[in-house]
């Protein structure tokens, strides 16, 4: 289309802004030299319990220029260690569901995001290496996300205040994979290989990947990395449908064959009493990169492509009858299945440039670029078919940190073009683009620390078959304040306020969603999402601990929300985006300490707990906010083998919006036991685990299919990772 090919001259734009940036840092770059190549870097000691924040407040994250950026508070990293012991699933979302304050979509084992705080969608940012995934999985909760987690070095889940550095979008939070499509550093020897391989029991998981890293003359670096995935449909611990629901089918069922509908309350009965698995959950997935790295001093330089592709199963709620063609209320006889096939071609450009001793140490630069299509099939037929061509380009200058006062400031540009073509295109064709400014500030070297950070957007969102146009300016800003006056132990205070323009979604959707079983509609005079936030916290270490408590409350008006309407359109349930007031609280809480430390021997147990509550200002509740949950752990760590025990459980949630199901509480009890089998070498671990030992059926209140995907039963899962 012409307006597709007229939106790339913004993108030019801001691509001839980064390189300019590039440019006026050369000179820093001319006294680099070929023979400056960067010493090899150790490989890490990947430990089992080595996911959380380090007790002093180094916090392992991409933000450049504050080693102790406080207004991060609530950091977790997750290691690729962490990603092994929970391999069974593909997506990100449930990846990262034990961490304090995270819950997952769960929408399907095809396709899962992660929930901050309470927060999801449009309100979390999921990124790769500070840039966006590109996807469109903030737009409905069934598009996957374009991350294969094994392939991946670490992920960095960020919430507090200064992730609005991030955009707007992460007004709830941001979620930061690091991989290694672009190298950074010159491998130890000639060349470094990493892989992966793992099967379950509750999937029929078969999976593996691998990495290769070359070192290509003295500065160069070629990299290359491809994984696959493939499982069944997933199998559960009991009934498939939700208690409420099945009451109501099995009364409908009585209906029918009371007025002789024999067939009718047959089918009825058979839905109600589904159990054992879930129908339509399969998943094949498969990835291929290549980057190459150049290393010249204390400079870096790279550039990476690749391909992701997904195909999964949309599952469908039980005795739901199937909708007509355009909006005709006549069922079909039988019911297709929904399947979607996900593409995307990515290419990423990197730089990291040492400028020396004037007022900036570096320029970071980072452009990714995406061709993205999804196609939703019922049955061999295509649905609706989704593409989405974007550009993010964001450079970030590094202060010295010679003087009191430190930090960063950088120029983001975003720019997506998406359309939709089928009978069920809910969205019309629309152009995002945003142009955002940031800084990040701290100052002051005794017991007392200042941190500031703000961000001004400036965003146009397009409807150009509606003939809308809508323009947001945003400003959003944080103030901290830090005490170091207790050894060991940070204390600190965050006030923010931060702005969001509504998405093109949330603005322009409205028509029938097949994947999601819903009638969505936009509305196009949604005004901009502002949020007033405060959060206090404690951290650091208790002797040889390490402990975290964060509470935060935020304060929203003209929050913006999809619920239920309680209406039917074209056979389908009416979801409507709304706006009005709403507040947030909640707490979340760790502790990690070694019971017993011998020095060769190690007995760690590990707590958490996190609880959010949200309501609306005429006190309903927030649709689909996560119940009150504890974790505790027990892991006994020798040299070669470490043995883990843990209980998370979930408390119930009756706290719902109209229409809304609540559901009930359930515990989970995994346990697992890795082996290092190489002493000069931890990174090559085997591991048998098993999860939900006692096969229990559990739903996340965060999801729009709790009622109908429950959480994988009882699963046992072996793994091995090798990295030499």
């Amino acid at each position: 289309m012409n307006a597709s090919k007229l939106s790339l001259a913004p993108s030019r734009l801001a691509l001839a802004v980064v390189l300019g940036l590039a440019a006026a840092a050369s000179p820093a770059l001319a006294d680099e030299t070929a023979a400056e190549a960067a010493q090899p870097a150790a490989e890490p000691d990947d430990d089992l319990h080595n996911r959380q924040i380090d007790a002093a407040g180094e916090i392992i994250v991409s933000t450049a220029g504050l080693k102790q950026l406080d207004l991060l508070a609530g950091t977790s990293v997750l290691d690729i260690a962490d990603v092994q012991r929970d391999a069974a699933t593909g997506q990100i979302g449930d990846l990262l569901a034990k961490l304090p304050g995270v819950s997952a979509t769960s929408f399907a084992p095809g396709s899962s995001r992660p929930v901050l705080r309470g927060q999801q969608g449009e309100r979390v940012r999921v990124l790769v290496d500070g840039v966006g995934t590109a996807d469109v999985s903030n737009t409905s909760v069934d598009h996957a996300t374009t991350l294969e987690p094994i392939t991946i070095e670490r992920i960095e889940v960020l919430r507090g205040p200064a992730v609005l550095l991030y955009g707007s979008q992460a007004i709830g939070g941001a979620v930061n994979v690091i991989d290694k499509r672009i190298p950074t550093r010159m491998p130890d020897h000639d060349l470094h290989l990493d892989a992966f391989g793992a099967v379950d029991s509750a999937t029929n998981l078969r999976t593996g990947a691998a990495s290769l890293d070359v070192g290509v003359g003295p500065n160069l670096v070629a990299h290359i990395d491809g994984s696959w995935r493939k499982t069944g449909d997933i199998d559960i611990g009991g009934f498939q449908i939700a208690p409420e629901l099945r009451a109501d089918l099995l009364a409908d069922a009585a209906e029918e064959e009371a007025d002789g509908e024999l067939e009718e309350a047959a089918e009825l009965r058979e839905a109600a009493g589904l159990r054992g698995t879930v129908p339509n959950t399969a998943v094949e997935s498969w990835t291929l990169n290549a980057g190459l790295g150049l290393i010249l001093g204390d400079s870096t330089f790279g550039a990476a492509i690749g391909w992701y592709d997904t195909s999964y199963g949309v599952p469908t709620r039980p005795g739901a009858g199937h909708h007509g063609e355009e909006g005709g209320a006549e069922e079909e006889e039988g019911e297709e299945l929904v399947t979607i096939g996900l593409r995307q071609f990515r290419a990423d450009l990197k730089g990291d440039i040492a400028l020396g001793e004037g007022a900036f140490e570096r320029l970071k630069l980072r452009v990714g670029y995406s061709d993205y299509t999804h196609t939703e099939f019922e049955g061999p037929e295509v649905g609706t078919v989704f593409d989405s061509t974007s550009l993010e380009a964001r450079a970030e200058l590094v202060q010295n940190t010679g003087g009191a006062l430190r930090g960063s400031s950088g120029l983001q540009y975003t720019h997506r073009d998406f359309f939709a073509v089928g009978a069920e295109a809910y969205i019309p064709p629309n152009l995002t683009d945003q142009v955002a400014l940031f800084t990040l500030q701290e100052w002051g070297t005794g017991p007392f620390q200042i941190e500031a950070a703000a961000r001004a957007e400036f965003t146009k969102v397009e409807a150009q078959t509606l003939g809308i146009e809508r323009d947001f300016d945003t400003f959003s800003g944080a103030l901290g304040l830090v005490y170091e006056g207790i050894e060991g132990v940070r204390l600190g205070i965050n006030g923010s306020r931060a702005e969001r323009a509504p998405s093109a979604e949330e603005l322009f959707s409205d028509g029938p969603h097949i994947a999601t079983q819903a009638f969505e509609i936009g509305d196009a005079a949604l005004a901009t999402e502002r949020a007033w936030g405060l959060e206090a916290y404690a951290r650091g270490s208790i002797g040889k601990g390490t402990f975290g408590l964060t509470a935060y409350r935020q304060w929203f008006s003209n929050y913006i929300f999809l619920e239920e309407a309680g209406l039917e359109e074209d056979d389908l349930p009416v979801f409507q985006y709304l706006q009005g007031d709403a507040d947030f609280w909640g707490f979340e809480a760790e502790l990690s300490y070694p019971v017993i430390d011998t020095g060769s021997f190690r007995l760690v147990t590990d707590l958490s707990a996190s609880y959010v509550e949200a309501e609306l200002d005429d006190g309903t509740a927030v649709p689909r906010i996560p119940p009150l949950s504890l974790l505790g752990a027990l892991e006994a760590q020798t040299g070669p083998i470490d043995l883990r025990g843990e209980v998370q459980w979930f408390d119930s949630q009756n706290r719902t919006a109209p229409f809304e199901t609540a559901t009930n509480s359930f515990t989970l009890v995994n346990a697992l036991v890795a082996w290092r089998p190489l002493k000069d070498n931890r990174n090559v671990t085997i591991q048998l685990a098993a999860d939900n030992l006692f096969d229990v059926t559990g739903r996340r209140h965060a999801s729009f299919t709790k009622d109908f995907v429950p959480l994988i039963g009882r699963n046992v899962r072996a793994s091995v990772r090798l990295s030499f």
